[in-house]
C-alpha cells in the first residue's frame, strides 16, 4: 500500500540524481504531524502508566485520551508494548541522561560526585515513580519490555561505574568500581520508592554520606587482620 503525505505519513519517498550522476534512494522523513502525533500517544501513555490505575493502560484509552482514532494509534505503534518501550526510551531523559551528564562532564572524581549528589537529591515526583512500578509490573510478563528495561538499568548500573572508574584512576591501588557503582545504583533505586511516599527523608544528605564514604573507604581501606 502506498503512503503519501497524509496524517502520521512518510512524506519525502524517491530517488534522487547526484551532480556525479549516480542515482541514491532518498530516505523517508516522518511528517511534522505525524511526530506531534506520536508524541500525543506517547505522553497519554505515560499519563495512564503514572496514574492512579483507575483507567486501564489499552491502547484504545491511550487513543483515546492523546485525541486520535484507535486506528491512528495502531499506525504509529502496533500494540501496547510498543507504547510501553516508547515511553521507556522518553522517560530516559529524566533518569538516565542526567547522570550520564553529570559523570561524563570534565572534572575529577568530587565534582563528578557532587553534581550526582545534587541530581540525586531531587524528589522525582509520585507520577514517575507510578510509571516505574507499572513497567515493572508490566515487565514480569512481557519478554520484550523486559528485554529494553533491563538494557536501560544497565546503562543506569554503568554510570555509577564510570564515577567510580574515575576514582579508582585517582587512587591507582586497583579498586574494582563496579561493586562501588552498583551499590550507589540500587540505593538509588531504593531511595527513589522511600522519597515517592513522602518520607521524610534527605535524599541529598543520603546520597552524599554513601557516596562519600564508599569514596572514603575505598581510599582508606583497613588493614588485614
Amino acid at each position: 500500500m502506498a503512503i503519501g503525505a497524509s496524517e502520521g505519513g512518510r512524506v519525502g519517498v524517491g530517488a534522487v540524481t547526484a551532480p556525479d550522476g549516480v542515482t541514491r534512494v532518498r530516505k523517508p522523513r516522518v511528517s511534522t504531524k505525524g511526530e506531534q502525533t506520536r508524541g500525543r500517544l506517547v505522553a497519554a501513555a505515560r499519563t495512564l502508566l503514572g496514574g492512579d490505575g483507575t483507567t486501564p493502560f489499552t491502547t484504545r484509552n491511550v487513543a483515546a485520551l492523546g485525541g486520535v482514532t484507535h486506528g491512528m494509534c495502531h499506525y504509529h505503534f502496533a500494540n501496547r508494548t510498543d507504547l510501553v518501550i516508547a515511553v521507556i526510551e522518553d522517560v530516559r531523559a529524566e533518569w538516565i541522561l542526567p547522570v550520564e551528564e553529570a559523570v561524563d562532564a570534565p572534572g575529577g572524581f568530587a565534582d563528578r560526585a557532587e553534581r550526582v549528589i545534587a541530581f540525586l537529591g531531587q524528589s522525582e515526583g509520585r507520577e514517575l515513580a507510578r510509571l516505574f512500578s507499572s513497567v515493572h509490573w508490566i515487565a514480569v510478563t512481557d519478554e520484550r519490555v523486559r528485554t529494553v528495561w533491563e538494557a536501560e538499568y544497565r546503562r543506569w548500573r554503568a554510570a555509577f561505574v564510570r564515577l567510580f572508574q574515575v576514582l579508582a584512576d585517582e587512587l591507582g591501588n586497583g579498586l574494582d568500581p563496579r561493586p562501588l557503582g552498583d551499590a550507589v545504583a540500587a540505593a538509588a533505586d531504593g531511595l527513589a520508592a522511600v522519597k515517592s511516599l513522602n518520607a521524610e527523608v534527605d535524599g541529598r544528605a543520603v546520597v552524599r554520606t554513601l557516596v562519600l564514604g564508599l569514596a572514603t573507604a575505598a581510599a582508606h581501606p583497613s588493614s588485614p587482620r
